[in-house]
């Protein structure tokens, strides 16, 4: 069932870069539901003994057997998970949804199972009329359809407003008649209904629900592809292809609202993907390490193959930390709109276009994790990991294309920065107030971000407030400087998008080892606090490098040197020992025989 409880006001996006959090108030994985531990192990049970041993047979595209799959999972309540019930859904939270696009990751079955229960079913059920839904969202979530989402076109990938696919009322009145193509249409193969974008009398961008067999609709041959071998990617062909004006989804020239809202939640469920894969391939990698001998002992033994386990440990949990930290914030603001009155569709949509930035943030941080576990766990497994037989391969292959899904990274970080400031100029954020009381600190002594406060996690939470100061330094600056031209500075909108990303994960981990702590003891919890520590000591000299970076690139005179000044005065982070933090981690590991944070 639903929960239309009224929740307390959370941050809201962006938010955190100007306030503090409480860690009492943050939501940690540790605090799963009875009810969410169940559907993770009902789920688990799915993947482990359904989708893992099929796996190979799935990327030599056995016939049938990814839609059996997929069919299956909806048998069971994994596609409908977090429908409405009067659509034949279950109703569950979005941390619900968060647990299952974890588990069943990013594979050849994960990308077609998300593409059908997210932008495949998501558009009808949050744009579509009452009659849209009852007609396809219970067959949708049942797994009967299968749903595609059709925006990309050969020269309009990134430019999705770029589109030439066109649409224009028939002569009766009773269809549009598409003319256009589209490309790297993920489950295009076989889906039942497409969620195609089209543009109307050439200029207004609309979304259409197609069904596979109208007239004029056609597919091309299966593309060959680097990872997710498995999956359906297909051009789609439009040619003349009649679609009833019943099926205009959403407003008319409103179809780019459909679309920038879909990608919202569709990066957040890609993290959680990607998020699946690095526990799982930390353990692959853990498990083989311990297995392979080298001069007579195990090479796990080695400080170098420590280092790199611990450090995929530590980029993981922090991954995990601030995934779900942002999944309640979502929950939590969809709660908080339905107790207004907003409807399922408003108040769902709104909590996902609130923290669309912090989503973004998600995609960017979570793709280039799993990159960096695979990638490392080939290393570890050295000449057998550029081998088929090793499952550590497929992961490396399948991986890459998170980078790309969802908006390119680069275009994400750009977005991320874009929305920010948006924020801030709308008034939704004050920053420029806080930005003015950073520059007053600026004027005082410096402290060189000492503290003599003996309370837990102290110089933690200094060294985070500080790098939200140099955050503010730097974005401040660079507006005031670049004005309208810093769109067209996209090297450093990136550095900006880094520091942002840096210190919102560094928060992330802190909050979530202050609340274990708190409720588990510092001797329980040490290990999370060894990660917390190494990830916020090591995100000070990334800080350091991209806040510099980015000054350098518009200031100079003593305006630079000034600016220099700051941000080596608020990326200090004091001294601590990560080679011993990270064999501690790594030994914590190897006895448990994988990830188990």
């Amino acid at each position: 069932m639903e929960d239309n409880t009224a929740k307390p006001a959370v941050l809201k996006g962006g938010e955190w870069l100007i306030k503090e959090s409480n860690p009492a108030e943050i939501f940690i994985p540790e605090d799963f539901s009875e009810e969410h531990k169940m559907v993770q192990d009902m789920c688990r049970q799915f993947f482990n003994q359904e989708v893992i041993p099929a796996l190979d047979r799935i990327d030599n595209k056995e016939p049938g057997l990814l839609i059996s799959l997929l069919l299956k999972s909806g048998e069971i309540g994994l596609i409908g998970a977090t429908c409405p019930e009067q659509y034949g859904g279950s109703g569950k939270d979005f941390i619900t949804g968060s647990i299952i696009g974890e588990v069943l990751e990013l594979n050849s079955f994960g990308v077609s199972f998300g593409a059908t229960k997210g932008i495949g079913t998501m558009p009808i059920l949050y744009f579509g009329t009452e009659e849209q839904r009852q007609k396809y969202i219970p067959k949708m979530a049942s797994g009967e359809w299968k749903g595609a989402y059709g925006l990309t076109e050969p020269n309009s990938g990134s430019d999705a407003l770029g589109a030439k696919t066109t649409a224009i009322l028939s002569a009766d009145g009773k269809h549009y008649i598409l003319n256009g193509q589209k490309c790297w249409i993920t489950n295009g193969g076989f889906a039942d209904i497409y969620n195609v974008f089209a543009k109307i009398d050439g200029d207004k961008f609309t979304a259409f629900i197609v069904e596979r067999g109208t007239e004029g609709f056609t597919q091309g041959p299966e593309e060959h592809k680097m990872g997710i071998k498995g999956s359906s990617t297909v051009q789609l062909y439009f040619q003349n292809c009649k679609v009833p004006v019943e099926n205009v989804l959403g407003e008319i020239g409103r179809g780019h609202v459909i679309a920038f809202n879909i990608l919202n939640t569709g990066r957040y469920i890609l993290s959680a993907g990607a998020l699946g894969c690095s526990k799982r391939y930390t353990s692959v990698s853990v498990r083989y390490a311990i297995a392979r001998e080298q001069f007579k002992t195990s090479i796990a033994n080695f400080g170098a193959i420590k280092h790199k386990l611990g450090e995929m440990a530590i980029r993981t949990w922090v991954a995990d930390s601030a995934l779900y930290r942002t999944g309640k914030m979502i929950d939590d603001k969809e709660a908080e709109l339905k107790a207004k009155g907003e409807s399922f569709k408003k108040a769902y949509l709104g909590a996902a276009e609130e923290y669309a930035i912090e989503c973004a943030m998600l995609k960017v941080f979570c793709s280039e994790v799993i990159d960096f576990v695979v990638d490392e766990g080939v290393q570890i497994h050295g000449g057998n990991g550029f081998s088929d037989e090793y499952e550590i391969s497929r992961a490396y292959r399948d991986s890459r294309i998170s980078r790309i899904f969802e908006g390119t990274n680069e275009i994400n970080r750009m977005l991320i920065v874009d929305m920010l400031l948006k924020r801030g100029m709308k008034g939704a954020l004050d920053l420029k107030g806080a930005t003015v009381a950073v520059s007053k600190e600026l004027m005082a002594v410096p402290d060189f971000g000492e503290t003599d406060n003996d309370e837990p996690f102290a110089k933690e939470k200094k060294c985070i407030a500080n790098f939200k100061k140099v955050i503010l330094i730097v974005a401040g600056a660079a507006i005031q400087k670049l004005m309208t031209n810093l769109d067209k500075e996209q090297e450093i909108l990136m550095n900006i998008a880094d520091t942002l990303i840096d210190t919102y994960n560094a928060e992330s981990a802190l909050l979530r080892a202050i609340k274990l702590t708190d409720n588990y003891g510092a001797a329980a919890t040490s290990l999370q606090t060894d990660m917390m520590r190494t990830y916020v000591f090591d995100a000070a000299d990334r800080i350091n490098k991209n806040a510099n970076d980015a000054v350098n690139a518009f200031a100079d005179g003593d305006e630079l040197r000034l600016m220099q000044m700051a941000i080596k005065r608020f990326t200090r982070a004091g001294p601590f020992n990560t080679k011993a933090a990270r064999r501690r981690i790594a030994d914590k590991m190897i006895e448990e025989n994988g990830y188990c944070f």
